[in-house]
Protein backbone atom coordinates (compact mmCIF):
# COMPACT_ATOMS: atom_id res chain seq x y z
CA UNK A 1 0.00 0.00 0.00
CA UNK A 2 1.30 3.48 -0.89
CA UNK A 3 2.20 5.80 1.91
CA UNK A 4 0.95 9.36 2.00
CA UNK A 5 -2.15 10.98 0.58
CA UNK A 6 -3.65 9.67 -2.65
CA UNK A 7 -3.79 12.34 -5.36
CA UNK A 8 -6.89 11.68 -7.43
CA UNK A 9 -7.11 13.22 -10.89
CA UNK A 10 -10.65 14.10 -11.85
CA UNK A 11 -10.73 12.81 -15.41
CA UNK A 12 -8.00 10.15 -15.46
CA UNK A 13 -8.75 8.43 -12.12
CA UNK A 14 -12.46 9.10 -11.62
CA UNK A 15 -13.91 9.54 -15.09
CA UNK A 16 -15.15 5.93 -15.32
CA UNK A 17 -15.98 5.54 -11.61
CA UNK A 18 -18.11 8.58 -10.86
CA UNK A 19 -21.40 8.91 -12.70
CA UNK A 20 -21.45 12.47 -13.94
CA UNK A 21 -23.87 14.13 -16.30
CA UNK A 22 -21.66 17.12 -17.14
CA UNK A 23 -20.97 19.77 -19.68
CA UNK A 24 -17.52 21.29 -19.79
CA UNK A 25 -15.58 24.18 -21.33
CA UNK A 26 -12.22 22.95 -22.64
CA UNK A 27 -11.92 20.53 -19.70
CA UNK A 28 -11.62 23.47 -17.29
CA UNK A 29 -15.19 23.60 -16.00
CA UNK A 30 -17.80 20.98 -15.18
CA UNK A 31 -21.39 21.33 -13.99
CA UNK A 32 -23.33 18.39 -12.63
CA UNK A 33 -26.57 17.70 -10.80
CA UNK A 34 -25.75 14.02 -10.42
CA UNK A 35 -22.28 13.50 -8.95
CA UNK A 36 -22.40 10.59 -6.54
CA UNK A 37 -20.36 10.87 -3.34
CA UNK A 38 -18.88 7.40 -3.16
CA UNK A 39 -18.62 5.49 0.16
CA UNK A 40 -15.52 3.81 -1.28
CA UNK A 41 -13.55 6.96 -0.47
CA UNK A 42 -12.94 6.03 3.16
CA UNK A 43 -9.24 6.92 2.84
CA UNK A 44 -7.72 10.41 2.84
CA UNK A 45 -7.25 11.81 -0.65
CA UNK A 46 -6.76 15.08 -2.48
CA UNK A 47 -8.18 16.23 -5.80
CA UNK A 48 -6.61 18.13 -8.69
CA UNK A 49 -9.70 20.34 -9.06
CA UNK A 50 -11.58 22.93 -7.01
CA UNK A 51 -15.16 21.88 -6.27
CA UNK A 52 -18.10 24.01 -5.16
CA UNK A 53 -21.01 21.95 -3.83
CA UNK A 54 -24.39 23.58 -3.22
CA UNK A 55 -26.28 21.36 -0.81
CA UNK A 56 -30.00 21.49 -1.58
CA UNK A 57 -31.19 18.55 0.50
CA UNK A 58 -29.78 16.13 3.07
CA UNK A 59 -26.36 16.13 4.74
CA UNK A 60 -22.79 15.04 4.01
CA UNK A 61 -20.01 14.58 6.56
CA UNK A 62 -16.26 14.36 6.20
CA UNK A 63 -12.91 15.93 6.97
CA UNK A 64 -11.11 18.78 5.25
CA UNK A 65 -7.53 18.76 6.45
CA UNK A 66 -7.80 17.58 10.04
CA UNK A 67 -11.13 19.28 10.75
CA UNK A 68 -14.52 17.58 10.61
CA UNK A 69 -17.32 19.31 8.72
CA UNK A 70 -21.00 18.65 8.22
CA UNK A 71 -22.57 20.01 5.05
CA UNK A 72 -26.21 20.79 5.77
CA UNK A 73 -28.94 22.01 3.48
CA UNK A 74 -29.24 24.76 2.57
CA UNK A 75 -25.52 25.50 2.39
CA UNK A 76 -22.45 25.54 0.18
CA UNK A 77 -19.01 24.05 0.66
CA UNK A 78 -15.84 24.85 -1.28
CA UNK A 79 -13.12 22.21 -1.64
CA UNK A 80 -9.89 23.72 -2.94
CA UNK A 81 -7.56 21.78 -5.23
CA UNK A 82 -4.87 20.04 -3.21
CA UNK A 83 -6.89 20.02 0.01
CA UNK A 84 -6.75 16.74 1.96
CA UNK A 85 -10.24 15.25 2.11
CA UNK A 86 -11.83 12.25 3.76
CA UNK A 87 -15.35 10.98 3.21
CA UNK A 88 -17.36 9.88 6.26
CA UNK A 89 -21.07 9.69 5.42
CA UNK A 90 -23.85 11.07 3.24
CA UNK A 91 -27.60 10.86 3.84
CA UNK A 92 -29.78 8.85 1.45
CA UNK A 93 -31.78 11.95 0.52
CA UNK A 94 -28.73 14.05 -0.37
CA UNK A 95 -29.06 16.34 -3.39
CA UNK A 96 -26.51 18.85 -4.56
CA UNK A 97 -25.31 20.98 -7.43
CA UNK A 98 -21.62 20.70 -8.29
CA UNK A 99 -19.27 23.10 -10.03
CA UNK A 100 -15.83 21.60 -10.71
CA UNK A 101 -12.97 23.83 -11.90
CA UNK A 102 -9.41 23.12 -12.94
CA UNK A 103 -6.71 24.90 -10.92
CA UNK A 104 -5.98 26.94 -14.04
CA UNK A 105 -9.53 28.33 -14.18
CA UNK A 106 -9.80 28.82 -10.41
CA UNK A 107 -6.55 30.81 -10.31
CA UNK A 108 -7.61 32.97 -13.26
CA UNK A 109 -10.78 34.15 -11.50
CA UNK A 110 -8.82 36.39 -9.15
CA UNK A 111 -5.63 37.44 -10.97
CA UNK A 112 -4.82 40.06 -8.35
CA UNK A 113 -2.54 38.29 -5.87
CA UNK A 114 -3.77 40.16 -2.79
CA UNK A 115 -7.44 39.33 -3.48
CA UNK A 116 -6.58 35.76 -4.44
CA UNK A 117 -4.76 35.14 -1.17
CA UNK A 118 -7.51 36.76 0.91
CA UNK A 119 -10.19 34.58 -0.69
CA UNK A 120 -8.03 31.44 -0.42
CA UNK A 121 -7.37 31.93 3.29
CA UNK A 122 -11.01 32.75 3.92
CA UNK A 123 -12.11 29.55 2.20
CA UNK A 124 -9.60 27.45 4.13
CA UNK A 125 -10.85 28.88 7.42
CA UNK A 126 -14.55 28.59 6.52
CA UNK A 127 -15.12 26.09 3.69
CA UNK A 128 -18.80 25.59 4.62
CA UNK A 129 -21.28 28.45 4.49
CA UNK A 130 -24.88 28.12 5.67
CA UNK A 131 -27.46 29.78 3.43
CA UNK A 132 -30.94 31.13 3.94
CA UNK A 133 -33.70 30.50 1.41
CA UNK A 134 -33.07 33.64 -0.63
CA UNK A 135 -29.31 32.99 -0.78
CA UNK A 136 -29.88 29.42 -1.90
CA UNK A 137 -32.24 30.62 -4.63
CA UNK A 138 -29.59 33.10 -5.80
CA UNK A 139 -26.89 30.41 -6.10
CA UNK A 140 -29.29 28.10 -7.89
CA UNK A 141 -29.97 30.94 -10.34
CA UNK A 142 -26.22 31.34 -10.92
CA UNK A 143 -26.00 27.62 -11.57
CA UNK A 144 -28.89 27.60 -14.05
CA UNK A 145 -27.46 30.58 -15.93
CA UNK A 146 -24.07 28.86 -16.14
CA UNK A 147 -25.74 25.76 -17.58
CA UNK A 148 -27.17 27.90 -20.35
CA UNK A 149 -23.83 29.56 -21.03
CA UNK A 150 -21.73 26.40 -21.34
CA UNK A 151 -23.94 25.01 -24.10
CA UNK A 152 -23.52 28.17 -26.19
CA UNK A 153 -20.92 26.45 -28.35
CA UNK A 154 -21.28 29.03 -31.13
CA UNK A 155 -20.33 31.91 -28.82
CA UNK A 156 -16.81 33.27 -29.24
CA UNK A 157 -16.90 34.62 -25.68
CA UNK A 158 -18.26 31.58 -23.87
CA UNK A 159 -15.17 31.02 -21.70
CA UNK A 160 -14.99 34.68 -20.69
CA UNK A 161 -18.70 34.68 -19.77
CA UNK A 162 -18.12 31.63 -17.59
CA UNK A 163 -15.22 33.40 -15.86
CA UNK A 164 -17.33 36.50 -15.22
CA UNK A 165 -20.16 34.45 -13.73
CA UNK A 166 -17.70 32.54 -11.54
CA UNK A 167 -16.06 35.78 -10.39
CA UNK A 168 -19.46 37.07 -9.29
CA UNK A 169 -20.07 33.74 -7.56
CA UNK A 170 -16.72 33.94 -5.73
CA UNK A 171 -17.32 37.51 -4.59
CA UNK A 172 -20.73 36.54 -3.22
CA UNK A 173 -19.18 33.66 -1.26
CA UNK A 174 -16.39 35.92 -0.02
CA UNK A 175 -18.96 38.39 1.31
CA UNK A 176 -20.81 35.57 3.08
CA UNK A 177 -17.57 34.32 4.64
CA UNK A 178 -16.75 37.76 6.02
CA UNK A 179 -20.09 37.74 7.82
CA UNK A 180 -19.39 34.52 9.69
CA UNK A 181 -15.59 34.66 10.15
CA UNK A 182 -14.90 34.56 13.88
CA UNK A 183 -12.44 37.10 15.23
CA UNK A 184 -10.00 34.95 17.15
CA UNK A 185 -6.41 35.00 18.28
CA UNK A 186 -4.17 33.09 15.91
CA UNK A 187 -2.00 30.25 17.18
CA UNK A 188 1.78 30.68 16.90
CA UNK A 189 1.81 28.37 13.89
CA UNK A 190 -0.98 30.27 12.15
CA UNK A 191 0.76 33.57 12.89
CA UNK A 192 3.95 32.20 11.33
CA UNK A 193 2.03 31.28 8.18
CA UNK A 194 0.45 34.73 8.04
CA UNK A 195 3.88 36.32 8.45
CA UNK A 196 5.29 34.15 5.68
CA UNK A 197 2.44 35.05 3.32
CA UNK A 198 2.88 38.75 4.06
CA UNK A 199 6.60 38.50 3.28
CA UNK A 200 5.95 36.59 0.05
CA UNK A 201 3.43 39.20 -1.02
CA UNK A 202 6.08 41.90 -0.56
CA UNK A 203 9.05 40.08 -2.07
CA UNK A 204 7.87 37.40 -4.55
CA UNK A 205 8.92 39.45 -7.56
CA UNK A 206 12.55 39.42 -6.45
CA UNK A 207 12.92 36.48 -4.05
CA UNK A 208 11.92 32.92 -4.99
CA UNK A 209 14.05 30.91 -2.54
CA UNK A 210 12.55 29.72 0.74
CA UNK A 211 15.87 30.40 2.50
CA UNK A 212 15.28 34.15 2.10
CA UNK A 213 11.93 34.00 3.91
CA UNK A 214 13.18 31.58 6.57
CA UNK A 215 16.05 33.96 7.34
CA UNK A 216 13.67 36.91 7.61
CA UNK A 217 11.58 34.93 10.13
CA UNK A 218 14.54 33.44 12.02
CA UNK A 219 13.39 29.93 11.11
CA UNK A 220 15.00 27.05 9.25
CA UNK A 221 13.75 26.42 5.70
CA UNK A 222 12.64 22.91 6.72
CA UNK A 223 10.62 24.15 9.69
CA UNK A 224 9.01 26.92 7.67
CA UNK A 225 8.07 24.63 4.80
CA UNK A 226 6.57 21.99 7.10
CA UNK A 227 4.63 24.59 9.09
CA UNK A 228 3.18 26.19 5.98
CA UNK A 229 2.27 22.78 4.51
CA UNK A 230 0.58 21.66 7.73
CA UNK A 231 -1.65 24.72 7.76
CA UNK A 232 -2.28 25.28 4.03
CA UNK A 233 -1.80 21.88 2.42
CA UNK A 234 1.10 23.17 0.29
CA UNK A 235 4.81 23.57 1.14
CA UNK A 236 6.22 27.09 1.27
CA UNK A 237 8.06 26.89 -2.07
CA UNK A 238 4.79 26.09 -3.87
CA UNK A 239 3.18 29.22 -2.45
CA UNK A 240 6.10 31.33 -3.68
CA UNK A 241 5.77 29.76 -7.14
CA UNK A 242 2.00 30.32 -7.18
CA UNK A 243 2.43 34.02 -6.39
CA UNK A 244 4.94 34.37 -9.24
CA UNK A 245 2.82 32.38 -11.68
CA UNK A 246 -0.41 34.24 -10.97
CA UNK A 247 1.40 37.52 -11.61
CA UNK A 248 3.04 36.14 -14.76
CA UNK A 249 -0.25 34.80 -16.13
CA UNK A 250 -2.05 38.06 -15.44
CA UNK A 251 0.66 40.04 -17.24
CA UNK A 252 0.62 37.66 -20.20
CA UNK A 253 -3.15 37.73 -20.61
CA UNK A 254 -4.07 41.29 -19.63
CA UNK A 255 -1.17 43.44 -20.88
CA UNK A 256 0.76 44.06 -24.10
CA UNK A 257 4.11 43.60 -22.32
CA UNK A 258 6.60 41.42 -24.17
CA UNK A 259 7.81 38.18 -22.59
CA UNK A 260 11.18 39.90 -22.07
CA UNK A 261 9.50 42.81 -20.26
CA UNK A 262 7.56 40.42 -18.05
CA UNK A 263 10.77 38.53 -17.32
CA UNK A 264 12.37 41.82 -16.26
CA UNK A 265 9.34 42.80 -14.20
CA UNK A 266 9.61 39.56 -12.22
CA UNK A 267 13.41 39.92 -11.92
CA UNK A 268 14.49 36.79 -13.77
CA UNK A 269 18.07 36.82 -14.99
CA UNK A 270 16.96 36.58 -18.60
CA UNK A 271 14.00 35.59 -20.76
CA UNK A 272 15.28 32.03 -21.13
CA UNK A 273 15.26 31.42 -17.37
CA UNK A 274 11.74 32.83 -17.13
CA UNK A 275 10.59 30.61 -19.99
CA UNK A 276 12.04 27.47 -18.38
CA UNK A 277 10.53 28.37 -15.00
CA UNK A 278 7.10 29.04 -16.53
CA UNK A 279 7.05 25.89 -18.66
CA UNK A 280 8.18 23.71 -15.74
CA UNK A 281 5.20 24.86 -13.67
CA UNK A 282 2.55 25.38 -16.35
CA UNK A 283 3.54 22.80 -18.98
CA UNK A 284 3.61 25.36 -21.81
CA UNK A 285 5.83 28.30 -22.71
CA UNK A 286 4.80 31.89 -21.86
CA UNK A 287 4.10 32.51 -25.55
CA UNK A 288 1.93 29.39 -25.86
CA UNK A 289 0.02 30.38 -22.70
CA UNK A 290 -0.63 33.89 -24.06
CA UNK A 291 -1.88 32.52 -27.39
CA UNK A 292 -3.94 29.71 -25.86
Amino acid sequence: MKKGIARLRWKEDLGDKVKVDFRDVDDDFILSDHIKILPAFSFPFSMDVTTIMICIQGTARGKIGLKSYETLSPGVIILLAGEILQYESVSDDFKGLFMVMSERLADSLLPDVRNWMAVTFSIRENPFLPLNGDELDLLKSYYEMLKKVVVMTDSLHRKEIVRLFMKAFYYFLSTQQQKISPKRILTKREESVRQFMDLVQKHYRTERKISFYACKMCRTPKYLSQTVKTYTGRPANEWIDRYVMIEAKALLKSTQMTVQQISDELHFGDQSLFGKYFKHLEGVSPKEYREG
